[in-house]
């Protein structure tokens, strides 16, 4: 097999504006569905969970106790990063995809229909935990390979803007999960939320999961990694495979994505990630729960401050897309994190002003500008910042170690801090120091717009 290595030319693989609608879509819905499941599980955490699963202890304790749930299946999400982010670069993007969207969509329709405490005592949250690393190990790949799959597939030229479609299905589905609690505490007592308003969310996911396996059967795969130098019939060579390979023909492009030192792409990555990441957890998980318990306000408000976040992020996600394309990744990542960092004591000082539209408007600031504009770069940066042979793998890696270190141990943190001062300080520090780290990461990032993603090798 190895003698007959013989890559189609670049470019040769050609896809139609139908497939690429395809696979916009296919990643749009999928990440949509990943959100809305992480979404419909944060909020449950920081307003129910506390209560369902762990009822003998104080408020506190419950919240931290619900958020350390909530933050088990990040540490899934980095095996499922390992073990499908490898398979995606072996075997190809599209047949992963279909693996990962399955896993997530089971496990949160079956937490739809878990017994609580007072049912079956400890094993509830035992099983809620189970439920929670399932759930994660499938979406650890979920978006690094939807992400991968359309930057991909994407027109150089318009790659920012087209990758940012992964952001708008992660903000679509936030803002479903969103909107389905709000509507909940809208129109249910205490009573029956906690008595089986809560399951009606996790239930009705399992319609959107039917139709995402639908269509990502129905998905060609990446344009790119058919185009690879080291796939031969849809797999890829091994790597003493592909040094035979490099030997014989005397081919750089092989040699050079052979030989290159991995690390410093995935360093610069990692930190990219951490400020949306870590701003993500603290404003879209642990502030829903503190604006509820801590500053008492209506369950609601912090939910419907989401949601509206959510519907301004629709136009904020392509604008940052287009930013990106016209200007460059680099200079539109510093003016970010920079006005993150400005203004996040203003931002935390108008979330505990105790007036409800100051809360809400400083709440879609710090969304808008902390995650969802930071969320629309990440997508295509991190893309452009790997070679094709280990992309899917660092991507998926990047991203979920920043989850871990930011996402989700940051409520834990957060929660901690918060009762042990009395104060929102913590949280607005939080918030400088992910969004500073992401700086200096973009300072230190090359300039990746337009960059050859067939390349094996790093951008640097």
């Amino acid at each position: 097999m190895i003698n007959n290595v013989d890559a189609p030319p670049q470019g040769a693989v050609q896809r139609t504006t139908r497939d690429l609608t395809k696979a916009a879509v296919s990643g749009w819905l999928g990440t949509a569905m990943e959100f809305m499941d992480f979404q419909l599980y944060s909020l449950a955490a920081a307003i129910v969970f506390n209560k369902i699963f762990f009822p003998d202890v104080s408020p506190a304790i419950g919240l931290i106790a619900a958020m350390a749930t909530y933050g088990v299946g990040y540490v899934a999400r980095l095996a499922g990063a390992i073990y499908f982010g490898r398979m995606g670069d072996r075997i190809g993007r599209k047949k992963v995809l279909f693996i990962t969207i399955a896993l997530m969509g089971a496990s949160t329709t079956l937490i739809g229909v878990l017994p609580t405490y007072a049912m079956i005592g400890i094993f509830a949250p035992i099983l809620l935990v189970v439920l929670r690393l399932i759930q994660g190990f499938g979406a650890g790949a979920e978006i690094a390979g939807a992400t991968t799959m359309l930057a991909e597939y994407a027109p150089a030229q318009r790659r920012g803007l087209i990758a940012s479609l992964v952001c708008l299905g992660t903000n679509s589905g936030t803002l479903a999960a969103s909107g389905l609690w709000a509507l909940l505490l809208a129109v249910l007592s205490d009573e029956q939320l906690l008595s089986w308003g809560w399951r009606l969310p996790f239930l009705l996911s399992f319609v959107l999961m039917l139709f995402a396996v639908w269509l990502r059967l129905n998905l060609k795969e990446s344009p790119v990694f058919e185009e690879r130098p080291d796939v031969v019939d849809g797999v890829a060579l091994s790597r003493d495979e592909l040094e035979t390979v490099a030997a014989e023909k005397q081919e750089s492009v092989l040699e050079a994505g052979l030989k290159q030192r991995k690390g410093k792409a995935f360093l610069v990555a990692l930190g990219l990630r951490f400020g949306q990441a870590g701003n993500s957890g603290l404003v879209q998980t642990f502030l829903v729960g503190y604006i509820a318990t801590t500053l008492m306000m209506n369950k609601s408000a912090a939910t419907s401050a989401i949601m509206y976040g959510s519907l301004v992020g629709f136009a904020t996600i392509p604008l940052v897309g287009w930013l990106g394309d016209r200007f460059g990744r680099r200079p539109v990542y510093i003016a970010l994190t920079v006005l993150t960092i400005a203004l996040a004591f203003p931002v935390m000082l108008g979330v505990t002003s105790g007036d409800n539209l100051t809360m809400v408007l400083s709440m879609m600031i710090a969304l808008n500008i902390g995650v969802l504009g930071l969320f629309s770069l990440e997508s295509v940066t991190m893309a452009e910042l790997f070679g094709s042979r280990t992309r899917f793998t660092q991507l998926a890696l990047a991203k979920e170690i920043g989850g871990i270190l930011a996402t989700a141990i940051g409520p834990v943190v957060a929660a901690t801090l918060t009762a042990a001062t009395g104060s929102w300080w913590p949280i607005a520090a939080m918030l400088i120091v992910y969004s500073a780290i992401t700086l200096v990461s973009a300072v230190l990032a090359p300039e990746t717009r337009g960059r050859d993603l067939v390349q094996l090798e790093d951008a640097l």
